[in-house]
């Protein structure tokens, strides 16, 4: 009897524990279906609800829509448009009034230069000039003596030797004053000076001051930069796979990344030939308008339409972004609206490309209020 009754325990305990561990999984897994959000695609609106929302029924429509090519690329400036003003001679910088950005018309003066060289070579001009009316007068005595056979062919030579001497002299002396500036015609020994002016050689924009007050700076130094605006370009880069779908004189969009709404407009002027390393070439586009805030080196990106194809459309209002995909909601009987996910392509006009797998031509869609619709939706899936 004994044995029977703790037999019954031990069937009784083992069924116990059967029944536990085939429940308690599922109890949990109903639990678990219980506590998980089901979010809905599907939501319903009344008159008035419809009325606060503002949503708007339309239709896909059917668009030129052109794709856009995204490039970057930086402000650059061809070389003749871009001067090294230097000081052939060197000296000491005895004052300048230049800021970057400033503007200077050419024949400005944009620096003074002082140094004792400048004085010796106005003071050898000025004796070799002197020097050479003797010479000349020497001359044409000597030519006449000779004629007459007063004077020997020696002396004659030697005075024409002597003669043409000194004349290249001052032609020599007389390019080195035009290389500082000093204009040989109007010196004469009352206007020596210690000092030369630097002038501005073009009219645009000071790029870079590279020297202070009082520093000595030798020929080969670079005192200041300056960029003529008039020909500034953009230059992007392009990659092989895409140069065949440009063309000279095509448009270009050009922003900068610290003001990405203001649009530049721009044109192909040159397309370059040589790949680089990284299989790319350089494209030179001219600026419509140039704006002054631009600078030489810049960092820039652009939009470049280089296609157009019919597109099926919607307003970028309905389509709405949620967790890192994109829907529009179809509207269905009885305020019932549908979201159903799509693919997007281009944006433009405030228009943006549909791609689907399912055919929403005859769809009635909504193209304003979608997001009023998401917010209700969410909310309704929270509670």
């Amino acid at each position: 009897m004994r044995n029977i009754k703790s037999l019954n325990r031990q069937w009784l305990f083992s069924f116990c524990l059967l029944f536990m561990a085939s429940c308690g999984p599922n109890e949990a897994k109903v639990e678990e279906e219980a506590q998980t959000p089901v979010v809905e695609n599907n939501t319903a609106l009344t008159d008035a609800q419809m009325k606060t929302a503002g949503i708007e029924i339309g239709k896909i429509e059917q668009k030129q829509i052109a794709t856009t090519l995204k490039v970057s690329g930086r402000i650059d400036v061809p070389p003749q448009s871009m001067v090294s003003v230097s000081v052939p001679l060197g000296g000491y910088l005895k004052s300048m009034k230049l800021l970057e950005g400033m503007y200077v018309s050419k024949g400005q003066v944009i620096a003074t230069v002082e140094d004792q060289q400048f004085i010796q070579i106005q003071q050898d001009y000025l004796t070799a000039k002197a020097q050479f009316s003797y010479n000349e007068k020497e001359f044409e005595r000597q030519k006449e003596l000779n004629l007459s056979k007063s004077s020997s062919d020696k002396v004659f030579e030697q005075a024409k030797a002597t003669y043409l001497s000194q004349n290249i002299l001052i032609k020599s002396l007389e390019e080195r004053l035009k290389l500082i500036g000093i204009n040989p015609a109007t010196l004469d020994v009352n206007k020596i000076s210690k000092s030369i002016f630097i002038y501005s050689p073009i009219n645009g924009y000071v790029s870079k001051v590279n020297v202070n007050m009082g520093k000595f700076v030798s020929p080969t130094d670079v005192l200041f930069e300056l960029v003529n605006p008039a020909d500034i370009q953009l230059a992007l880069t392009i990659f092989e796979k895409d140069v065949n779908k440009l063309a000279i004189g095509q448009s270009i969009s050009a922003y900068t990344n610290t003001n990405p709404d203001r649009k530049y407009p721009c044109k192909i002027k040159l397309i370059g030939r040589d790949f680089s390393d990284n299989r790319s070439v350089d494209v030179h586009c001219t600026f419509l308008n140039y704006d002054k805030t631009l600078l030489p080196g810049m960092f820039m990106n652009a939009d470049i339409e280089v296609q157009s194809k019919q597109s099926s459309v919607l307003p970028v209002e309905a389509i709405v972004n949620f967790e890192s995909k994109n829907y529009i909601f179809i509207a269905n009987e009885n305020k019932q609206y549908e979201m159903k996910e799509v693919r997007v392509g281009t944006t433009q006009n405030k228009f943006t490309e549909i791609i689907s797998d399912t055919d929403l031509s005859n769809k009635n869609i909504v193209v304003k209020g979608a997001y009023s619709l998401l917010m209700k939706m969410k909310n309704t899936a929270d509670e």
